[in-house]
């Protein structure tokens, strides 16, 4: 029978709640097939294709019981949740007074009715004290893809990530901060179904992190749900802005953020922008206001809401919390570095604050 499957799963542990981000789809096997396919695979290891993935462009819905456990395997809380009608979920769950969540069982118990099927046993991501928080971009950060022709995009779905060069600078910086215990995190544009591809390539380099938020392009071309739209195919400002500021409402304001990317997108715009609320403490409409007015952060009405409801909460968070450190690393290439390091910002708050941008030649 074709079963659930996790395609990605996330759960963040905060002082209060675990935050669970997660998608859903269906395994087109059925067990004989797949242990034979796992057997066969085994004889020659290969990196995985994004070409491999494409079935995850399906919409499924489903339902999950989320059941949460003691360190000694007693059951603290019981939750079910529905997933978006692309099989995404995005829910929390507070932690009980007397013990603290250890390990989460899901089920899914929709698909077939009457049946828990067990989908897995996860133990959610404590952010250590004090909080040292790092978010990569990947491409052309970490490696130097290429997807501006058709031909591009069809070589970077036929082949493997390391099919293009990688960012030796960019990796070593990372793996760096990774050794100063900064827990990492990767967002990048790329479509959702790169994930196992991209997980490959950075465990190959020992950059061993399952919190890879990527864009689901199901989204841009719903009428109905989600928070993208046909504009975000080509502007990046909007989606990675709104990632990150996920990404630290679930986990809580660092005492250190650190954010890698690159110079050839909107990056340190977007860097900066999050570093005027952290650090700055500036008034997010008033941010908002000038920001929206740039070619990479357009919104929709839906999206102008969301995301300032979202603002608001992650300065109202950065406002209890002591000041914490912000550095921003940009990667440029060598004719670039003069230009970006003499860089007049057209916004106020871009040129108080470009003293956190450090630029990087690799």
């Amino acid at each position: 029978m074709r079963r659930p499957k996790l395609v990605h799963f996330t759960g963040i542990e905060s002082d209060e709640y675990i935050h669970i981000r997660a998608s859903m789809t269906y395994s087109s096997q059925g067990r004989f097939e797949l242990l034979n396919e796992v057997t066969q695979n085994l004889k020659e290891i290969v990196p995985t294709k994004p070409i491999q993935s494409m079935g995850l462009l399906s919409s499924n819905e489903f339902r999950v019981k989320v059941v949460g456990l003691s360190r000694d395997d007693a059951d603290l809380v019981t939750r079910n949740f529905d997933s978006d009608s692309f099989g995404n979920f995005n829910f929390k769950i507070p932690q009980p007074e007397s013990k603290n969540v250890a390990k989460l069982m899901l089920y899914e118990t929709k698909s077939h009715p009457g049946l828990e099927l067990l989908i897995g046993s996860f133990i959610p991501t404590t952010i250590q004290k004090p909080k040292k928080i790092l978010i990569t971009d990947f491409d052309k950060t970490l490696v130097d893809t290429r997807y501006s022709s058709v031909k591009e995009l069809y070589l970077s779905l036929r082949n493997p990530i390391h099919y293009f060069p990688p960012v030796d600078r960019s990796i070593q910086l990372v793996n760096d901060f990774i050794q100063e215990n900064y827990q990492p995190f990767v967002v990048s544009a790329s479509p959702h179904f790169y994930e196992n591809a991209i997980r490959d390539w950075l465990y190959q380099r020992q950059i061993f992190t399952g919190n890879i938020f990527l864009k689901d392009y199901r989204n841009i071309f719903s009428f109905f749900e989600g928070d993208l739209s046909t504009k975000d195919l080509k502007s990046q400002g909007f989606y990675k802005l709104n990632t990150i500021v996920n990404i630290l409402l679930m986990t809580g304001i660092p005492d250190d953020l650190v954010l890698i990317g690159d110079g050839f997108e909107s990056d340190t715009v977007i860097y900066l922008t999050l570093a005027a609320v952290l650090v700055g403490r500036y008034d997010p409409w008033t941010l908002w206001n000038h920001i929206k007015k740039e070619e990479s952060f357009r919104l929709t009405n839906q999206q102008h809401f969301r995301f300032l409801s979202k603002f608001y909460q992650l300065k109202n968070m950065s406002d209890a919390h002591p000041r914490g450190k912000v550095r921003i690393y940009i990667r440029c290439k060598p004719h670039m570095l003069d230009a970006l390091e003499r860089r007049v910002f057209k916004l106020d708050f871009a040129n108080h604050l470009k003293h956190l941008v450090h630029y990087y030649v690799g």
